[in-house]
This record gives C-alpha cells, sequence and structure tokens, in this order.
C-alpha cells in the first residue's frame, strides 16, 4: 500500500472530527432560519451569535465587530470595494503589495476600472514589505491600505503591527481617514492575532484554512468603520452581508477558532520544529535547492523551495504517484501555467518560478512524515532533472 500523506494544508485542511459534531445538530435538529421569529430560528440566531463571540475573541474583536460570510474571497472583496465606494468623496487611492491573494489583486484591476488609482508596492528577496515604503506611499487622497498578513505561498509573514501604527499616525498628519485592511486567510488561527495592538479596521479569515468546513469565513468591520455592502437584500448582518446565514457552516467555524486558541502556542512549536527539519534535510540533502522566503519569519507550517533544472508540475505529480500532496503555490492558480507573480515579486526569474514546490503542513502531520519525504524527494529531482533539457553534469 502507498503512503497517503497530505501536505497541503495551505491549500485547505480537513473538517476536524470534533468540528463535525458540534455542527451536526444544525443540519437537522437545530435548522432554523436566523430571521425567523420562531423558536426554531431564535435557536439558530442564538448558535450564531455565540459563533460571533467566538471568532471575535480569537482576534480580541468586539462581537459586532465580525460580519459572516462565505468565503475569504468574499470578504476580501467586500473590504476593497466597500471601503472604496464608501469613501470615494475623500479619495480613490488605494494601496495594496505586490503579492497579495489573487481576490485582492483583481479587485484592486476591477477598482482600477472604476476610477480608482492602485499603488502595488515591492517586496523584497524574502516577500517581505519595508514599512518605510507604506509610508511614503501613503498621499492625502489615499482611503485604504491592504497587506496580506502571512502569503499563501510563501508564507511570509509581515510587520503588520508597525504597518498600522505607520498609518495611524498617517492619518493625522493628512488629516483624512485611512482605513487599514490585512488577508489574515493564512495567518489566522495559526498565529496571534490582536486587532487592537496592530491597529486593524478590517481582516478577513477564513473557516477551512483551520479544520473547519467550507462555505464560512468573515471580515473583520472595526466599529465606526464607513463601508458599502456588496450584496443587497433582506439585511443579514448588520445590512453588510445579506444572504441566509449558514449556521451549520458558522457554528463549525466557531469550534475550530475554540480549538486553535488552546492549541495555538503548542501548535506553533511542533510545526516549527518539523517545518526547520523540512528545510534542512532539503536544502542538505538535494544541490541545487533554494529556500523561497524567509527562513524564520514564515508562518509555523509553509515551505517553498525552487529546484534548478526541475519543474513544479512535475515534482507535484511525481510525489502524488508515491502518496504526498503537494502543491506548487496558490490553489486558486494552480490551472494558470504563468509563473507565479509572488515568485517573480520577489526577484526569481520565470523558468525558476516553475521549479517551485509549496509543502504545507498541518494537525495530523507527524515526523515519520517529513522523513519519508525527504526520503523521496532527492530521487524524485534526480529523475526529473536527468530528462530535463537543460540539466547541467554536476547532477
Amino acid at each position: 500500500m502507498i503512503k497517503k500523506i497530505y501536505l497541503d494544508y495551505a491549500a485547505t485542511t480537513p473538517v476536524d472530527p470534533r468540528v463535525i459534531r458540534a455542527m451536526l445538530p444544525y443540519f437537522s435538529k437545530k435548522f432554523g432560519n436566523t430571521m425567523s421569529l420562531h423558536s426554531f430560528g431564535q435557536e439558530a440566531k442564538r448558535a450564531l451569535e455565540e459563533s460571533r463571540e467566538i471568532v471575535a475573541d480569537l482576534i480580541k474583536a468586539k462581537p459586532n465587530e465580525i460580519i459572516f460570510t462565505s468565503s475569504a474571497t468574499e470578504s476580501n472583496c467586500l473590504a476593497l470595494k466597500g471601503i472604496a465606494f464608501a469613501n470615494k468623496n475623500k479619495g480613490k487611492r488605494v494601496i495594496i503589495s505586490s503579492i497579495e491573494h489573487s481576490c485582492i489583486m483583481e479587485s484592486a484591476k476591477w477598482l482600477e476600472t472604476q476610477g480608482f488609482e492602485i499603488t502595488r508596492l515591492p517586496v523584497d528577496k524574502y516577500g517581505l514589505i519595508n514599512p518605510e515604503i507604506v509610508k511614503k506611499a501613503i498621499k492625502k487622497e489615499t482611503i485604504l491600505v491592504s497587506i496580506i498578513h502571512a502569503n499563501n505561498e510563501i508564507g511570509a509573514i509581515q510587520p503588520i503591527k508597525k504597518i498600522g501604527e505607520i498609518i495611524k499616525s498617517q492619518k493625522s498628519k493628512v488629516k483624512s481617514q485611512i482605513y487599514f485592511h490585512t488577508d489574515a486567510a493564512q495567518s489566522f488561527g495559526k498565529i496571534p492575532i490582536d486587532v487592537n495592538k496592530m491597529n486593524i479596521d478590517l481582516l478577513t479569515a477564513s473557516s477551512h484554512k483551520i479544520y473547519g468546513p467550507k462555505g464560512a469565513a468573515c471580515l473583520f468591520i472595526k466599529e465606526g468603520t464607513k463601508i458599502e455592502p456588496i450584496l443587497h437584500g433582506g439585511g443579514h448582518e448588520a445590512g453588510l452581508r445579506s444572504s441566509t446565514v449558514n449556521a451549520p457552516a458558522i457554528v463549525g467555524f466557531a469550534e475550530a477558532c475554540k480549538i486553535c486558541k488552546r492549541e495555538m502556542e503548542k501548535e506553533i512549536k511542533r510545526l516549527s520544529k518539523l517545518r526547520d527539519k523540512l528545510i534542512k534535510g532539503v536544502l542538505t540533502k538535494i544541490p541545487g535547492s533554494y529556500l523561497n522566503g524567509h527562513s524564520k519569519n514564515r508562518l509555523p507550517n509553509n515551505v517553498n523551495f525552487w529546484f534548478e533544472f526541475a519543474e513544479g508540475e512535475s515534482m507535484v505529480i511525481q510525489l502524488d504517484l508515491l502518496g504526498i500532496a503537494a502543491s506548487t503555490g496558490s490553489a486558486c492558480s494552480s490551472a494558470k501555467l504563468e509563473p507565479s507573480y509572488v515568485l517573480l515579486a520577489i526577484g526569481l526569474k520565470p523558468e525558476q518560478a516553475h521549479g517551485s514546490l509549496r509543502l504545507s503542513l498541518g494537525r495530523w502531520t507527524k515526523e515519520k512524515d517529513i522523513d519519508y519525504v525527504l526520503k523521496i524527494l532527492p530521487e524524485i529531482i534526480k529523475k526529473l532533472r536527468k530528462i530535463s533539457p537543460f540539466k547541467k553534469s554536476q547532477f
């Protein structure tokens, strides 16, 4: 029997059995619509508000500052478009980084067609943004800065607290409201977040990245933030997200948050140890291998390499044949043939970016899984180099 090892936790996670147990009653016994006045509806409504409290607690927010959505993509779209159109009379300038998730990049492109000016900030070779670049980019017409907390491909953790402090100080300098949004889909539940200490106005989080179900996510919106809805209808979620509430998924999301809060410190230590073993093992065992991103300032579960004279999709296929699920980068872009814009942004050439491999660890990753990868990956790379038209004799 071939081993089955899942190392693509950055794409999605299996639902924790404890989360499934919490969700089950809301599919049948507690199935009411949260907008209904009868007891079935009110029972679901109570579960919704309890879930809001639990999710808010994980990032030190107030319950009324959490808006539930269907996905991180929806939350990010609401943040960018909602802020842009609600505040366009103050200015039409939006700042993002060059390594945002595709839903931010595409929303920004769309805003440009609507007359907004988008500034895309560069990153260094580790995928990190210099806060001083953010400071210089802020002008009087700036209404929003959106910087990803931890990159989904290379795991780079941005200095969000410092950037938040700069934005706060610049607000008084330019005498205008500047909102700060961060896409925390990859970091939420994995590393500590305090929206108050980090001066964050809006934050995106997703259930299926933390062992909860797909179909549930949230947007933290700080009290007093001026934002327009992008979905109109029955006035759900304080009028900012009309749609019948997905109570089972939201209950599951909340249970996943509970577990993350309880186990986060221990899991950070465990996964960081496995991550570092994997990084050291690959760089030692495989000549012509390079780490993408910073060796330490990255998510505890993220590893991303590029290999000379080996092609990423071929690596993924060969690993899958031997029971290991991996990826070349973002699952949302896996069907595209273009090199990763994230890897290009950190200075890789297109042919180097095409030789990338992302391995992301999770709750059920064991040390023996890392040992197995370190055993078979060198052989896979050697095999691919033998058939590469660009191979060099030293390999």
